[in-house]
């Protein structure tokens, strides 16, 4: 029954109207952050993997085997890798009189991946080092190979015993005495350069000289 006013006896509203809270513009914003943040997580764990495939399939020479008892290139009160002089400052060295030991690095001996043979065109520096050696046939010397970082350690250090013994195959067959030079491996030790990339990989693949006796 109305009233004279014309309202329901009831004495409540006909309908209610409920109004739906609108979220803020940046929480959206945030959701689309975290998703695309997500995405890139993703993407750079699969890259990783992928690295890591890479170097766990680097050919190494099955017929190379590590050095009796883990020799490593260590020459007390050596310099270290990363300031070494080229060999050509071989000849002004031993023509003074800083005491031994000291470390060259070869200039232009760099190998490929898994091999430990010396390129044709690298064997000039090699008649150069024979023949300022022969000048000064007191000396003696240690020649120390490397690898880069791919590859299991024992191969590596396998691997810069072949470099090294190579290097004095070259000398001696140059006319200088086998027991003037010992050889050893640093491996994957004491790199010069990235192992990060190609360039500083073959730059890692090299050999050292020391002199240790004059």
């Amino acid at each position: 029954m109305a009233d004279q006013h014309g309202e329901r006896g009831s004495g409540g509203p006909s309908h209610i109207h409920i109004e739906r809270q609108r979220q803020p513009g940046w929480l959206k914003w945030l959701a689309w952050l975290a998703l695309l943040a997500g995405l890139l997580a993703l993407l750079l764990a699969l890259s990783r993997c992928d690295n890591e495939d890479e170097v766990a399939t680097v050919p190494v020479d099955p017929t190379i085997t590590a050095p009796a008892g883990g020799v490593v290139a260590q020459t007390e009160n050596a310099d270290g890798s990363a300031a070494l002089a080229g060999t050509s400052g071989l000849g002004a060295y031993l023509a003074g009189t800083e005491p031994a030991p000291r470390s060259f690095v070869f200039e232009s001996i760099n190998f490929d991946t898994a091999s430990s043979d010396i390129r044709p065109a690298e064997t000039a520096e090699i008649d150069q080092v024979a023949a300022t050696l022969q000048q000064y046939p007191s000396a003696r010397i240690r020649i120390a190979g490397y690898a880069d970082a791919r590859g299991p350690d024992p191969a590596n250090m396998a691997l810069g015993k072949a470099r090294a013994d190579s290097v004095k195959a070259a000398l001696v067959a140059q006319g200088l005495d086998a027991s003037r030079i010992e050889t050893v491996s640093g491996g994957e030790n004491e790199p010069v350069d990235t192992n990060a990339t190609e360039s500083g990989r073959f730059e890692n693949r090299r050999t050292e000289l020391v002199v240790t006796a004059r």
